[in-house]
């Protein structure tokens, strides 16, 4: 569609933050975009007026950034947060309380917004500045903006003109807007993690893991980005993830990363959000490689399921002996969210010729407890479940849990659990099994 003078109905659309915000009314709920593609502008004027409403309540994924209406107690008597995803701006407030936690995976976010299962009267967008037709890209986060572009009643959008410009299925006019918060704010970074030499054995074993042609899925932190380190020697890579990081840009620079391989979308990176630096952001504005589509599209199981040798590699926090797994929370302590390992467990899976792979170190809290199991902390979150693990890998190897009986499971985890502690795991299988291991 051909739009003219868009022009000036963008200018016509130009209001200050604190402008903006005043048109959310009290009682409304609120939707924020996904990760360093979360409007912070709107989010901090709306913190600075948060007197002026009652009973508002605001929905999120992940969020990165601390914002008073989730670090100050006293946000609550007018603002009250709800996340999908636990991370380092909602931790606190979720675990006290203040703010609540709505377990669900990814893939449905959308659905729940469009069937009005979660209720959203306004969405606070971040976009990048108008092409010459008068587009503006979703940027780092397409995976649910869509879905709070047709839901809500009313779009607030932050054009923010250091948004990267990211191709696909990502695109809003100006004339779907109501009104419009111009900033220039480099987007928000995620620090890459610290990879120690467990990180670097872990990596290793997954890579041994992945053949060339693969298509790859790799979480966030220290172990997916050590999995890109090894896998310099293979050839013809793909990708189709939730996300990427930096690690990608090396291996595509490499040549290692081609994506000529992929049964779906050959040619192409299939994302559905970025989290990285400025190197990242960089690597994909206006990039024809990388393409991102909406999140019940890139994390729906039958859709990942069409990439031949799918490899989907995520961690956890604990797997106990019959291969549960809690990759959310510390016993009833929320610490994180399903997002999409499930998703892409699942469809790895179901791929021809996939792999699907949880990578943890052998221990946590500085050796003290094992992340193998006899059975998961009281209070764990299943975030999945034993049906669908197929490897699981430590510094001290590879367990195949696929086809193998409880019993079995058990023999092959106490294998990779740290040697400190594979005296005591023995002592419980031989309890729990009456046999000896």
């Amino acid at each position: 569609m051909v739009f003219k003078n868009w022009q000036d109905l963008y200018k016509s659309k130009i209001v200050s933050a604190d402008e903006a915000v005043s048109k959310v009314s009290c009682g409304d709920s609120i939707i924020l975009g996904n990760a360093c593609g979360a409007s912070l502008t709107l989010l901090d004027a709306l913190a600075a007026n948060k007197e002026k409403y009652k009973s508002v309540k605001i929905h999120n994924l992940i969020l990165n950034y601390k914002n008073d209406i989730y670090t100050d107690p006293e946000s609550e008597k007018y603002i009250h947060g709800n996340t999908f995803f636990v991370s380092g701006g909602t931790k606190e407030a979720v675990n006290c309380n203040r703010t609540d936690y709505t377990p669900c995976f990814f893939y449905e976010i959308p659905k729940l917004l469009k069937q009005k299962y979660i209720n959203a009267d306004v969405a606070f967008i971040q976009v990048s500045k108008p092409d010459s037709h008068g587009y503006c890209s979703f940027g780092v986060s397409t995976d649910y903006s869509q879905a709070m572009v047709q839901s809500a009643k009313l779009i607030i959008a932050e054009v923010n003109d250091q948004m990267p410009r990211v191709l696909g299925d990502n695109f809003i006019h100006i004339s779907d807007m109501d009104y419009i918060v111009e900033s220039s704010r480099p987007i928000l970074e995620l620090t890459p993690p610290k990879i120690g030499e467990v990180e670097k054995t872990i990596g290793k074993y997954c890579a041994s893991l992945v053949e060339d042609g693969s298509t790859l899925q790799l979480g966030i932190g220290a172990i997916p980005d050590a999995v890109l380190l090894f896998l310099k020697d293979k050839k013809d890579l793909g990708i189709h993830s939730e996300m990427i990081s930096d690690g990608v840009v090396e291996l595509v620079e490499a040549g290692v990363i081609t994506n000529k391989k992929k049964s779906l979308h050959p040619g192409k990176i299939i994302i559905t959000f970025l989290m990285g630096t400025k190197k990242l952001y960089d690597f994909i504005n206006d990039n024809p490689m990388v393409e991102g589509y909406p999140v019940d599209y890139v994390n729906d199981p039958k859709v990942i399921m069409q990439n031949s040798k799918m490899v989907c590699i995520n961690s956890c926090v604990e797997v106990d002996f019959t291969g549960q797994v809690c990759a959310e929370s510390v016993g009833f302590k929320q610490i994180s969210g399903v997002g999409g390992q499930v998703d892409y467990m699942r469809g790895a899976s179901m791929a021809d010729g996939g792999k699907s792979i949880l990578a943890i170190p052998s221990t946590a809290a500085g050796g003290k407890i094992s992340r193998i199991v006899p059975i998961l902390t009281e209070g764990a979150g299943v975030t999945t479940s034993r049906y669908d693990v197929q490897y699981v890998v430590t510094e001290y190897g590879i367990a195949l849990l696929k086809g193998k009986s409880i019993r079995e499971r058990a023999k092959e985890l106490i294998k990779i659990a740290h040697p400190k502690f594979r005296e005591e795991l023995t002592a419980q299988f031989e309890k729990r099994f009456s046999c000896k291991l």
